[in-house]
């Protein structure tokens, strides 16, 4: 059985107040001052420390999924994958530590936790193997299938450059020219877009990934046991004004009264040979995989059972990428998990310093790290000592090398062909289809919500013919949706 996670990142030994550097401190009331009346002096070094460290307190924020809140606690596998993965961690009855981080995404740190917005869903599993992140968000789909529209993506929904506001035109002016964003602007405008609670929704990987011991590719789906609950726009609205914090706040009392949020950890699985042949692409993050064709597999348990000790240095600094992988688990050809892989530590590099996996909570400290990067600002180890700092060599023959034996462990071998080029994805009917099915599988009140929440926020756009061209995308995936908003957007008092 896995050992429990570090039970507190930072301990006081001594009562006696100190500078950085462990002298203690004699007077933290006044400054230092050339006479009574006298200005301060330069040479009060507890003052200086004191204000240079306050002024530095707050690390750059996160350009997406600024606002979040996180837990620690565990992953107990309940059924037999070893025939498809050699995962260590995904063996049966194992059970290891995690620390999850849920968040909004397109809010900034000030904003609230009930807003309409899509929600962070990220788990960093401490295996023994090293760390394997899990970032994922509560929907299972999302608004582009290539990463190149990324920061376009988030530009049009963030705020406007001159005006330093959200701007209602510039987000469905971008979404009105991206069809394939409906599936995921279909889910944001339902209910499942202001969720009760971090505890009362899923979480989706979202990715297509590949498993290693099987030739096949697999969907992520944590489900969660509470139950999906929601609120309405207008309990949303009103909580923002009465409890911005409302989710933060829920998840942290759960868990220090013992209720113990848990979710089902699933996943669907196709061979390759049925993934080159389904009706969909498999790699395209705006379509899903329907439970009838690939129904979930329950593979274990995941539970949150601790909060954390310090909120910045431990969810505040939580890092997570998609490409901390283990042996066992291979990425796709999924064109926005590649550019993820990338960008993900390239913005903790940044956000954090090169040697963010040194802090606590990203630390693999169930696996041992060696390897042959040095220096850099937040070096809070060692810096491996004397060991050479280089491969090649043989001055150590105790220092860190390649492991040729396990490298079948590591990745599938994929085969490629054709040439190089910027290929769109074909088909781009098939970007109605599944948001058509959606939008006929929700009944009743749920359907009139989504049409109510679309057209409350469309009906804010300054030009009318961003709001023609949204319109005529409802329409084509189904006329009554269409004409619907039409209906509701005129009935505001809005000309078109």
């Amino acid at each position: 059985m896995a050992q429990d996670a570090p039970s507190s990142l930072a301990t006081l030994q001594t009562k006696i107040l100190t500078t950085s550097n462990g002298d203690p401190v004699d007077d933290n009331q006044n400054s230092l001052t050339a006479g009574e009346f006298g200005p301060i002096l330069l040479q009060d070094f507890h003052l200086i420390d004191k204000l240079t460290h306050f002024v530095r307190e707050r690390i750059p924020e996160r350009v997406v999924h600024a606002r979040g809140a996180g837990a620690y606690g565990h992953f107990e596998v309940t059924a037999d994958i070893s025939d498809l993965t050699c995962a260590k961690f995904l063996q049966p009855g194992t059970k290891t530590p995690v620390f999850t981080r849920f968040s909004t995404v397109g809010g900034d740190r000030g904003t609230s936790d009930s807003l309409r917005d899509v929600r962070g869903f990220a788990v960093k599993y401490y295996t023994e193997d090293g760390n394997y992140d899990m970032v994922g968000i509560n929907t299972p789909v999302f608004w582009i299938r290539d990463p190149i529209k990324f920061p376009d993506l988030n530009h049009s929904q963030k705020r406007h450059p001159r005006t330093n506001l959200r701007d209602h035109d510039t987000f469905w002016d971008f979404l009105s020219l991206t069809p394939e964003s409906l599936h995921q602007v279909t889910v944001f405008f339902s209910n499942r877009g202001t969720p009760y609670s971090y505890r009362h929704m899923h979480g989706f990987a979202t990715h297509t990934f590949r498993l290693v011991n099987a030739q096949g590719v697999s969907h992520y789906v944590n489900k969660t046991n509470q139950g999906i609950k929601n609120h309405t726009a207008e309990d949303a609205i009103k909580l923002d004004g009465t409890n911005p914090d409302s989710n933060t706040e829920d998840l942290y009392e759960a868990i220090d009264k013992g209720d113990f949020p848990s979710w089902s950890v699933c996943i669907q699985v196709m061979t390759e040979e049925e993934a080159s042949n389904y009706r969909w692409n498999i790699f395209d993050d705006t379509k899903v995989w329907p439970f009838a064709d690939y129904p979930l597999k329950k593979i274990g348990t995941l539970t949150l059972n601790r909060n954390p000790d310090n909120y910045f240095a431990e969810v505040e600094q939580s890092a997570f990428s998609p490409s901390f992988m283990v042996p066992g688990i291979d990425v796709s050809n999924d064109r926005v998990l590649q550019g993820r892989l990338f960008a993900y530590p390239d913005t903790q590099r940044y956000r954090l310093g090169p040697n963010f996996q040194q802090l606590p909570v990203n630390q693999s400290y169930r696996a041992k790290v060696s390897h042959h990067q040095r220096d850099g600002p937040g070096t809070y180890s060692d810096n491996f000592g004397a060991h050479p700092n280089y491969e090649p060599q043989s001055l150590d023959p105790n220092g860190p090398q390649q492991q040729l034996h396990d490298i079948r462990a590591k990745f599938v071998q994929t085969s490629l062909m054709g040439k190089t080029g910027r290929y769109p994805y074909r088909d781009s009917d098939d970007d109605y289809v599944q948001p058509r099915a959606l939008y006929n599988l929700l009944k009743g009140k749920e359907q009139d919500d989504l049409i109510k929440n679309i057209v409350d926020h469309i009906k804010h756009v300054k030009n009318p013919e961003i709001i023609k061209r949204q319109i005529a995308v409802f329409s084509r995936a189904d006329p009554e949706w269409g004409r619907r908003v039409e209906e509701g957007v005129k009935a505001s008092g809005k000309k078109l």
